[in-house]
């Protein structure tokens, strides 16, 4: 266990959370909302530091991050416990699980840093469930890698306060986060938060530099609306402009939502019609067999990176560049 950072004190050794917009309100011997944190005697203890549940070297594009260092290898680490509860959560059996209840390993921060390097990975992911319930682990993870001469990402819901954010951003190389939907209703009632510091979350991220790409699962009947959808990708023009990828992929049934249809390739290609209408210049449909998940120059239309699943089978870009019409392609491309 490690003592938490960002907490106030009460009255009675009652202790508030400050890292996430929850601001849980502990008793001694209570959990917080994420099953990650716990009011030990009066101070708050993070409870998955150094203690991953998953470990696995990964392709870059699985997190899915398109336009940062294709085809890199990625020293992947994650814990149990989520500040979210989303119905359709894929990993549920850990996010939604406390460490005593899961399989988990001793890695310290210099432990990871030294398999990552082992491992040939030049970029360590804090991924599979939400990086911000395990910070501490995640700051002195990123501090250590940085160190090394390694990338860190996150891939995460967004759903943390800005304070805690901002003394992570300078150890950040890149971000993809999960817009769950453009809507109160939604985040309230299948992921139980609400999208407000999310969309923060986002704009912090790219008004200091972090490359970032964002994810919306599309579910049918829940957050496939077209005019949602609309709504959603005017945010993002307006707010973080039109370079920043958008991933849209395919919900399959699976924990509390087993009663919803898998999301149909029309249902995706309709929502990233809607996102090139409205000037966004890299738009992926993907997740499902099949459907292209390439790059193509936003000016010329040419094929800048052909992918085969989680494969790069061609790339075009040079030094930043489109190899035909000299277009800047915004990424990390190297």
């Amino acid at each position: 266990m490690k003592e938490a950072l960002y907490y106030k004190h009460l009255k009675n050794k009652i202790v508030q959370c400050q890292l996430c917009p929850k601001f849980c309100t502990l008793k001694p011997g209570e959990f917080g909302n994420c099953n990650a944190r716990k009011n030990i005697r009066g101070k708050l203890y993070s409870l998955v530091y150094a203690k991953p549940c998953a470990i696995a070297i990964d392709p870059i594009e699985k997190k899915p991050l398109f336009h940062f260092m294709p085809g890199s290898k990625v020293y992947s680490i994650g814990t149990t416990g989520c500040n979210l509860h989303c119905k359709f959560c894929q990993n549920w059996t850990t996010s939604q699980t406390r460490p005593d209840e899961s399989i988990t390993h001793d890695l310290s921060p210099k432990q990871a840093v030294e398999e990552a390097i082992n491992s040939g990975s030049k970029i360590i992911a804090y991924t599979y469930n939400e990086p911000i319930i395990f910070y501490e682990y995640v700051l002195d993870t990123a501090k250590l890698a940085r160190k090394k001469g390694l990338k860190n990402i996150i891939v995460s819901n967004g759903f943390i306060n800005q304070e805690p954010l901002k003394e992570l951003i300078p150890y950040l190389d890149a971000a993809n986060i999960d817009l769950k939907a453009f809507d109160n209703d939604f985040y309230k009632n299948i992921c139980d938060a609400k999208p407000g510091p999310v969309l923060e979350t986002i704009k912090t991220l790219h008004k200091n530099k972090v490359h970032l790409e964002i994810t919306n699962l599309v579910i049918p009947t829940l957050n496939d609306n077209p005019k949602m959808i609309n709504d959603m990708c005017e945010w993002i023009v307006k707010n973080i402009g039109k370079e920043v990828p958008l991933h849209f992929t395919a919900f399959y049934p699976c924990y509390k939502l087993t009663g919803i249809m898998p999301t149909q390739p029309k249902i995706l290609i309709n929502a990233g019609d809607i996102a090139l209408k409205k000037g966004i210049k890299y738009v992926y449909v993907g997740n499902i067999a099949g459907m292209d998940s390439n790059t193509n120059c936003p000016k010329c239309k040419k094929l800048l990176i052909q992918r085969n699943f989680y494969n790069i089978t061609e790339s075009n870009i040079i030094n930043g560049k489109c190899k035909f019409c000299k277009q800047e392609i915004n990424g990390v491309w190297e």
